[in-house]
């Protein structure tokens, strides 16, 4: 009997979205809905006995210390071909496989314009008031020749420049290495950090996290900001000073914030981020689409079965 453990299924759709019984009657599939990862102990009893678990990338944790206590695990499959939260170097070493899938390029491009409207529109705010029974709450702004900050130019911060110039905003742009032809290319003016977080009324972060951007964001850079600008950040929670954030907006120094990505995932329930008005906050789902799910768990299903004919595809902890 092969045991394969499929993680944070936080929607209930996994087993409804490709056929697992393909894989054959000597298996057995669980789905877990529940984020398991209050401690390393918690993991290693519900995963005990399981020999391939299938993983949302970066949602529960599998450095080297959760992974020795996992014996049993044999092969593991992350969503996307890349999962930082995962010790590969580890599992190759303990003889664990561990293969990726593909993940669409577009959803995280689509959450990042889903909040600056819902921010700068204020939707939630005017949702409430009509279920209220009230009318015309909120006092929105508009987006047109309006300038627009992007913070990395790569696949999304490109659309999203893209975006900005369809909806006829000004578009500057900056990251450590941008240059001024790649730019141009995507439509935007190359300018230095201080001037993008000085001139901008949206900013948008698109950066991987690294130790060179963990703490990009901080009370300096909120601090240049016009009090009128929002920030909006999809892409991960710690590139972002959580508490100077905060403070930014207790205290109205920015207009507002959109936030899908947090310092601590899942949000706990009584975080401060979750009583301020001027936050619109949605839950790590800015590749939360059905499109990607119908991608992405029938790949894990081939990889699974790939690897249990000994011809294991999209490896991503191979020997170098």
């Amino acid at each position: 009997m092969t045991r394969i453990a499929i993680l944070d299924d936080y929607q209930n759709v996994a087993l409804d979205l490709t056929d697992w019984k393909s894989l054959g009657a000597d298996v057995e599939v669980t789905a877990f809905n529940d984020f398991l990862q209050t401690d390393e102990d918690r993991v290693a009893k519900a995963l005990a006995g399981y020999d391939v678990v299938v993983g949302m990338r970066e949602r529960t944790r599998f450095p080297a210390s959760q992974l020795e206590k996992l014996p049993d695990l044999k092969m593991m499959v992350t969503t996307g071909m890349r999962n930082l939260a995962w010790d590969m170097t580890k599992a190759r070493e303990m003889g664990i496989t561990v293969c990726g899938t593909a993940i669409l390029p577009y959803p995280a491009f689509e959450q990042t314009w889903a909040l600056i409207f819902a921010v700068t529109k204020e939707i939630p705010k005017e949702d409430r008031c009509m279920k209220a029974g009230g009318w015309q709450e909120s006092f929105p702004v508009g987006l047109r020749e309006k300038t627009l900050g992007v913070i990395g130019l790569g696949k999304l911060g490109a659309q999203s420049a893209a975006l900005g110039n369809a909806l006829g905003m000004k578009v500057i742009a900056w990251s450590e290495n941008l240059a001024e032809d790649r730019a141009a290319e995507c439509g935007a003016t190359l300018v230095s950090k201080e001037a993008l977080f000085r001139e901008s009324d949206v900013v948008t972060i698109h950066v991987l996290l690294s130790d060179r951007t963990r703490g990009l964001v901080g009370a300096g850079e909120l601090a240049l900001m016009k009090s009128s600008a929002y920030l909006v950040n999809t892409s991960r929670g710690p590139i972002v000073d959580e508490a100077a954030l905060i403070e930014a907006l207790k205290s109205n120094r920015i207009k507002g914030a959109g936030l899908d990505v947090y310092d601590v995932e899942p949000l706990p329930a009584d975080h401060e981020l979750r009583r301020l008005d001027n936050a619109v906050l949605t839950g790590h789902t800015g590749y939360v689409i059905r499109e990607n799910y119908e991608l992405m768990y029938p790949q894990a299903v081939e990889c699974i079965k790939a690897w249990m004919a000994g011809s294991p595809i999209r490896v991503l902890n191979a020997d170098a």
